[in-house]
């Protein structure tokens, strides 16, 4: 239990273990769902169909990551620093508007688009637009819950929501096929959002200008970021479709979120520690926050590589069991394989960026790792690909993310051992 302890893998404190427990429970209840989703269409769809779905959400995910811009994370992050003043009651509408703005130029844009270049996938998008203001407003009221250190409450709607929508989505999927599996998206979110904005009532309907300007300028260093993300884990999806690899972007996210459902733990362990060293920071502690740094990060290191093994050993076993049949099963497992590593650095690098860098402030240094290696990865991924095929996009995406990962665990490692 002390070598525990001393490593970073058990906090005596009582509150953070209790909002880890809500917190994995929210999570798990919310990205349960979509994970059930993806799994049953993958299941129920053929293989060409299966990578329309990935293909369509990606092109989606896309427009999100510009609707939000990183206001979501930024909201919890005052809502924590101005929690019990005035300032912390009015948050949440500002941030609001900011969100429905953006949300409402993205779709008007890509709508002129799509209807200039005839994009011939534009009416399965169609279907699943209003995702492009509700995955965002989902976000803003989940930052504004952990803000708050509303973990358990969060935990209950996400759960409730969670399973009063599994009967709706299992029959859409199965009735409707790929329509049905996107529509299930839109109507879990409405429902999340609905009940979420019951549920939250505690703010004032009052523009703030100077606090609107505070969020939108830190929402747009993490928004730029979460572009940079974008560039280098996901337009792989978008140069795979633009070569005609369909089938292959249904195997390539299967693998994507077979590892995904095992990132989320390091994922909430960076969201609960957050506000605590937020506040380190506002107290300027940093000789405590470099010493969490490093306990965390060897901690999680040992963690990830654990359950690694027991990923590589089970899934081949899983795959089977639960793919379509006509999928290439073999394809998947050689691409779990090749990409095992890069559980490791992303688990280590999530709670590096989430729970250390943006919270103190450095959300500009994850900016510059993300375009920098977003920036390569794009003409990377697409002469890779143009030259060797499918398996081109595996081996930039194993190059790039293990690089980046590395490099930005250093540099934040050495920018804050200056202050410690």
């Amino acid at each position: 239990m002390k070598l525990l302890t001393n490593l970073g893998l058990i906090e005596w404190n009582i509150s953070f273990l209790t909002n880890l427990l809500w917190r994995f429970i929210q999570v798990y209840s919310k990205s349960g769902i979509t994970f059930i989703i993806f799994f049953f269409t993958a299941k129920t769809l053929n293989s060409y169909d299966f990578g329309i779905y990935n293909y369509i959400l990606t092109i989606v995910l896309f427009l999100i990551t510009i609707a939000d811009f990183g206001i979501s994370t930024a909201t919890s992050k005052y809502v924590a620093e101005y929690n019990g003043n005035a300032k912390g009651k009015i948050i949440f509408f500002n941030a609001l508007f900011l969100i429905t703005t953006v949300s409402l130029l993205t779709t008007i844009i890509f709508y002129a688009y799509s209807l200039l270049t005839h994009f011939d996938k534009f009416s399965y998008i169609k279907v699943i637009i209003p995702l492009i203001f509700l995955i965002p407003v989902s976000s803003l009221y989940d930052g504004i819950f952990r803000g708050l250190g509303m973990f358990k409450k969060l935990s209950i709607i996400s759960t409730c929501v969670g399973l009063l929508s599994l009967p709706i989505i299992y029959l859409l999927i199965q009735s409707y096929g790929l329509i049905g599996a996107l529509v299930s998206q839109d109507i879990f979110y409405l429902l999340l959002v609905t009940v979420l904005a019951i549920t939250y009532t505690d703010f004032s309907f009052k523009l703030n200008k100077d606090l609107i300007t505070k969020i939108a300028h830190y929402s747009f260093v993490i928004g730029i970021a979460n572009l940079g993300f974008f560039l280098f884990s996901r337009t792989d999806i978008l140069i795979l479709g633009h070569f005609g690899y369909i089938s292959e972007i249904g195997y390539y996210e299967y693998v994507n979120k077979i590892f995904a459902v095992f990132y989320l733990p390091f994922s909430i362990i960076a969201q609960v520690i957050a506000p605590n060293i937020t506040r380190l920071f506002v107290e300027n502690k940093h000789k405590e926050i470099l010493t969490k740094y490093k306990r965390y990060m060897m901690s999680i290191f040992l963690f990830s590589s654990i359950l690694l093994l027991g990923i590589l050993i089970v899934s081949p076993y899983a795959i089977n069991l639960v793919s379509n049949t006509n999928m290439d099963k073999n394809l998947i497992i050689k691409i779990l394989y090749l990409l095992s590593v890069i559980f490791i650095s992303q688990s280590m690098s999530a709670v590096a960026a989430v729970g250390f860098s943006t919270s103190t402030g450095y959300a500009s240094l994850n900016m510059y790792f993300l375009i920098i290696f977003g920036i390569i990865n794009v003409p990377l991924t697409y002469f890779l690909v143009k030259d060797f095929g499918f398996i081109g996009a595996v081996i930039t995406t194993l190059f790039i993310k293990v690089t980046s990962d590395i490099l930005f665990m250093f540099f934040y490692y050495i920018k804050i051992k200056k202050y410690a």
